[in-house]
């Protein structure tokens, strides 16, 4: 966003009810009489942006049932690159917050925010700002550490199916070949044939490097933690 933009739709994306309404309100509360749509899961909210188009801003919790990490990111920004999006997520960690900025939202809020920093945060955004918290600034050593443009990234980590993202999530918390094929009940052979898609999509060359790749996407990170 560039500069003020007027706020007329905002879709608020959290599979949980009482965080929704938290934000329904806060939203109301920074920009008055404007269009809130709610939204429990990925495909809700991918659905709701095909049908009616790009939303003003998009309020997106980083874990929701079917998508881990910034997978959930990662297809919004591949198939609606000019929705703005602030994430929300009950993870406070400045790694995070480096990361997704750099994968370009335009903001971070966690979910312990008090409402008038929430409001006031979302005014921030709407007027072309960046929020991140005070007290979770972002890390110098993540994004920079990377060797190759950001948005190259994001378009290649785009490219992997959902099958190939938990397969890569698996990779990243260590597990072999026959155990990712039992835990996900599909037969080694096929996980052998995700690991090289993988590989090939991200040009590295080793389950090494694709375990980097899954840190960076933070599969890893988001795999257990509670739906909250």
């Amino acid at each position: 966003m560039n500069g003020d933009r007027t706020m007329r739709k905002v879709i608020i994306a959290d599979d949980h009810p009482m965080i929704r309404g938290a934000l329904t309100l806060a939203v109301a509360s920074a920009f008055g009489r404007i269009e809130i749509v709610e939204c429990s899961n990925l495909p809700e909210l991918m659905q709701q942006l095909t049908e009616s188009g790009d939303a003003d801003l998009v309020l997106l919790d980083l874990k929701m049932p079917g998508t881990h990490g910034f997978e959930g990111l990662l297809t919004i920004r591949a198939n609606f690159p000019a929705t703005p999006i602030v994430v929300i997520s009950a993870l406070e960690d400045s790694r995070l917050v480096s990361e997704a900025l750099a994968l370009g939202t335009v903001g971070f809020i966690p979910k312990s925010t008090p409402r008038p920093e929430l409001v006031a945060a979302l005014q921030l955004v709407a007027s072309g700002g960046i929020y991140t918290p005070a007290h979770l600034s972002p890390d110098a050593d993540g994004p920079a550490q990377w060797t190759e443009s950001d948005s190259e990234f994001v378009r290649r980590a785009s490219t992997l199916t959902p099958q190939q993202r938990r397969v890569l999530q698996l990779l990243g918390t260590g597990k072999l070949n026959k155990e990712i094929a039992y835990e996900l009940d599909i037969a080694e052979t096929t996980v052998k044939a995700h690991v090289s898609s993988i590989l090939h999509k991200f040009r590295v060359y080793s389950r090494t490097q694709a375990v980097v790749m899954a840190q960076r996407l933070h599969l890893d990170t988001f795999g257990d933690i509670p739906e909250t």
